[in-house]
């Protein structure tokens, strides 16, 4: 049974073709616009045409990484939300990814449900965000005057 489209865009980037390709079903039958990038490299192009709302990567990968990815997507003003899977059970790779924002990190081999669970937390909790910063009649704050220091007064940067 296919689920509603939404106007959600997910980028894949991975490098097995086979898992690529089932998220990709998974996700298109869940109503999800998905592109798929093969590596780190395609995946860094693909994120500054398509702007997509969420990213998942893979960590490891030839060419370039999903750390490479995580670190460029930091340099960007308004970066999507990203979920990275992986098979390595090394809890520092973890802990540097979600330094570095992971909004979720699955270990493969993970049921379907639970990335389904996953995007749709992370679109729910940014939808709540984006709700909460829309711009709306702006307030002016009451603003203390700046006091000028006497000249007789001693400020904590004299050095005696």
């Amino acid at each position: 049974m296919a689920a509603e489209s939404t106007d959600k865009t997910i980028l894949i980037i991975d490098d097995d073709r086979e898992i690529a390709s089932m998220l990709h079903g998974v996700l298109t039958g869940n109503g999800y616009r998905v592109f798929l990038a093969p590596n780190g490299i395609e995946g860094q192009r693909q994120i500054e045409t398509l702007n997509p709302d969420l990213v998942i990567t893979d960590m490891m990968m030839p060419r370039m990484g999903g750390f490479p990815v995580l670190e460029f997507l930091k340099t960007l003003p308004a970066p999507p939300a990203v979920i990275m899977i992986t098979a390595n059970e090394g809890g520092r790779h973890k802990a540097y990814a979600e330094m570095l924002g992971v909004a979720d990190y699955l270990r493969k081999p993970f049921p379907m449900e639970v990335l389904l669970e996953s995007i749709r937390r992370i679109f729910e909790t940014r939808s709540t965000v984006s709700e909460k910063e829309k711009p709306g009649p702006i307030k002016r704050l009451g603003r203390k005057k700046a006091v000028k220091p006497d000249a007789d007064t001693e400020s904590d940067d004299d050095e005696e």
